[in-house]
């Protein structure tokens, strides 16, 4: 028989709809029934692309005699993280609280006022890996609850007390002597460097994950400055990453990081978040080397995104299981029995290039990948560059048509508007970056899609399926969709997003603003009229997507320039200022922020054209790479935006150049327009 979940929509949800556990969905109901009975609850979190979610389920929540025991004993709440990241937030900090680490599946036990008292990551059916079975843990637990109640409140009170204080203790100070400006920026890069893995690119060691914002740092570092070791680690890591076994090599698009130091061994699921952050990562790449690999490697990302991810109304799902057939990587891993079938012959040549042997490279199977360059496999051949090319053309044709017969992972089909966001700035990114009208119109229908199916009077929702939006949208996705509305004003010239990204902004600072007067501090992950928990947080670091935080505070700049708000120019300045110290100690948590504070160092600059030939003035603008101008064209002669107010003359053409403290003389060409940007 099912349970409640099973009027849920979240896939992952879904899944255990049909598990003898009695679950319920996150919600008032399990917790009222939990303090009616005085028994304490269990919060299960996870999502649906997680491989260790579905080995605990089978483990242990399908199995009959483990289930009538939780249902006895305790009140059991099944989360997705993905619907819910505030309440993940909040028992993620708590278990990290008491044991030090965190994870998915992630199960901790609280009160029936939701205060957490233990909690830990994935519990086998027996006793393993220097930790208790589940059996045990739940039986501890409940003579826990029994035995010493007075004594878990009390703990769970003082967990909450911690974790209120925590949140309050993010709000960074700028510490006297603290360096700042350029010299802070070239320590930031220093910083990234030393955490560098030189030999195989990324940071760190296993398992390791794409660092995009860090990569992005770099980038831009070599643009402003010419620092040769920035350029050249972060173009090492993307090279490595798109060769490696974590970019599907047949089908495009990256799983969600590699479990190995090389990149080869992916952890298989695919999430939207992180192709969308890597497509603007290579679009930077793309924009300083003009490296045709990296536009044919955003571009294949792209269109994976649109054949597996897209929604026939218009939005973008969640993500790819790492999953099929109950086997991690089944669908992307070659048996040699396989490799001859799909190829009809041993092709010396494409095994090379691809790294597949008879014996696999892991697991007795094989993880396809760049082993050998396709100028190595030509000189080892003594064949053409271009044959080569055309083989593995060839192959690849051949075996992604054999692979779409398999067995698919399952799909996480809802829409979170926080990861569609985030995709719609990478389409308009590539729309300028590749000169592409394809990327901007996607990106514009996209943009219409989001505002149709996730606003409500006047209100953001946070997740989308089947035409029906629901559960309070968080800072995320105010502040992604706000960036996402400037993005593509800048992009297309449709200047309404300006307004309609100031509209959300006004509401960021009305229900979600932390300090004890409006505008002076940080921003609460979730708003002030969202009451379902305990602790609010305030959230400074990059997680695997940007601090939104730090994208508010990049949004009240540009916001602020083109609305003429002060207010929020001075907001801005003060996040940054608060951020600098952190943002060079700790550098790789808070990329994002450091990425904010280069462009302010080298001068933040809005870019304004008008005239009859704007949009030609803005196309050769965008040929060259200004990561810290924000660019906006009128053709109109009359703008509802403040920053166009005597700007606009029917009868000439001019670009002006304006800083926070004034707007420069106008110019009547792209060169002079370039050289006060760069100058200033």
């Amino acid at each position: 028989m099912a349970n409640r979940l099973i009027h849920e929509q979240s896939p992952y949800l879904l899944q255990h709809a049909n598990n003898p556990v009695n679950w319920y969905p996150w919600g008032d109901e399990a917790f009222e029934k939990a303090a009616t009975e005085n028994k304490p609850v269990l919060v299960s979190i996870g999502y649906a692309a997680c491989h260790w979610c579905h080995v605990m389920e089978h483990e242990s929540f399908e199995n009959e005699a483990v289930a009538a025991y939780m249902n006895e004993h305790f009140v059991c709440i099944k989360v997705d993280r993905e619907e819910h990241p505030d309440v993940d937030h909040m028992y993620m900090d708590a278990v990290q609280a008491i044991g030090g680490s965190g994870g998915w599946p992630l199960n901790v036990f609280v009160t029936p006022q939701r205060a957490p008292f233990y909690g830990g990551t994935y519990y086998p059916p027996r006793a393993a890996y220097n930790r208790p079975s589940w059996t045990q843990l739940l039986r501890r637990m409940t003579e826990l609850w029994e035995d010493e109640h007075d004594q878990v409140t009390q703990q769970a009170d003082q967990m909450i007390q911690h974790l209120r204080q925590a949140s309050q203790r993010m709000t960074f100070s700028h510490k006297d002597g603290a360096i700042t400006g350029k010299d802070a920026c070239r320590k930031i890069a220093d910083n990234l460097l030393k955490q560098a893995d030189k030999e195989q690119g990324g940071f760190g060691s296993a398992p390791k994950f794409p660092g995009t914002m860090a990569i992005s740092f770099l980038l831009e570092h070599y643009h402003f400055t010419g620092y040769e070791p920035a350029r050249q680690h972060a173009l090492r890591s993307l090279d490595a990453m798109s060769e490696g076994g974590i970019y599907d090599q047949l089908g495009g698009g990256f799983a969600r990081y590699a479990t190995d130091r090389n990149w080869l061994i992916p952890h298989f699921e695919k999430m939207l978040y992180d192709n969308a952050l890597l497509i603007g990562t290579l679009c930077d790449a793309y924009a300083i080397t003009k490296d045709v690999r990296y536009k044919a490697t955003a571009e294949e990302t792209i269109a994976f995104i649109e054949r597996e991810l897209k929604d026939k109304s218009g939005g973008y799902y969640c993500a790819l299981d790492a999953d099929s057939e109950g086997v991690e990587g089944k669908f992307y891993t070659w048996k040699w029995d396989e490799w001859i079938s799909a190829l009809g012959e041993h092709d010396t040549v494409v095994a090379q290039y691809f790294g597949v042997s008879e014996h696999g490279n892991w697991e007795e199977t094989n993880i396809l990948h760049v082993a050998m360059s396709i100028a190595e496999v030509a000189a080892e051949n003594r064949l053409s560059i271009e044959e080569v090319e055309a083989r593995i053309d060839t192959a690849k044709h051949k075996l992604l048509a054999k692979r779409s017969g398999r067995i698919r992972p399952m799909t996480d089909d809802k829409c979170l508007l926080s990861w569609n966001a985030l995709y719609n700035i990478a389409l308009s990114k590539a729309g300028v970056v590749f000169h592409s009208d394809k990327y901007l119109q996607l990106a514009t229908a996209h943009m219409q899609w989001m505002s149709a199916q996730f606003e409500n009077s006047g209100r953001l929702l946070h997740t989308w399926k089947n035409g029906t939006a629901k559960i309070p949208a968080k800072l995320d996705d105010y502040a992604y969709l706000a960036q996402a509305r400037l993005q593509l004003a800048s992009a297309t010239g449709d200047n309404k997003f300006v307004l309609k990204a100031g509209e959300l902004i006004e509401t960021v600072i009305s229900e979600f603003n932390a300090g004890s007067a409006p505008g002076d501090s940080f921003f609460y992950y979730t708003a002030e009229t969202q009451k379902d928990i305990p602790v609010r947080k305030v959230d400074l670091y990059d997680g695997a997507t940007p601090s939104a935080n730090a994208v508010m505070a990049h949004n009240l700049w540009i916001c602020g320039m083109c609305l003429e708000k002060s207010g929020w120019i001075e907001m801005a300045q003060g996040m940054w200022r608060n951020m600098n110290g952190t943002a060079v100690r700790y550098s790789q948590s808070f990329g994002y922020w450091a990425l904010m504070l280069q462009r302010q160092a080298e001068g933040l600059k809005t870019v304004v054209c008008t005239g009859a030939k704007a949009s030609a003035y803005l196309r050769e603008i965008q040929e060259t790479s200004l990561p810290q101008a924000y660019i906006l064209t009128s053709q109109k002669e009359i703008s509802d935006l403040p920053i166009f107010e005597k700007k606009i003359f029917a009868d000439k053409m001019y670009i002006f150049v304006c800083t926070e403290q004034a707007c420069l003389s106008p110019v009547s060409s792209v060169a002079e327009a370039l050289r006060l940007i760069n100058k200033l």
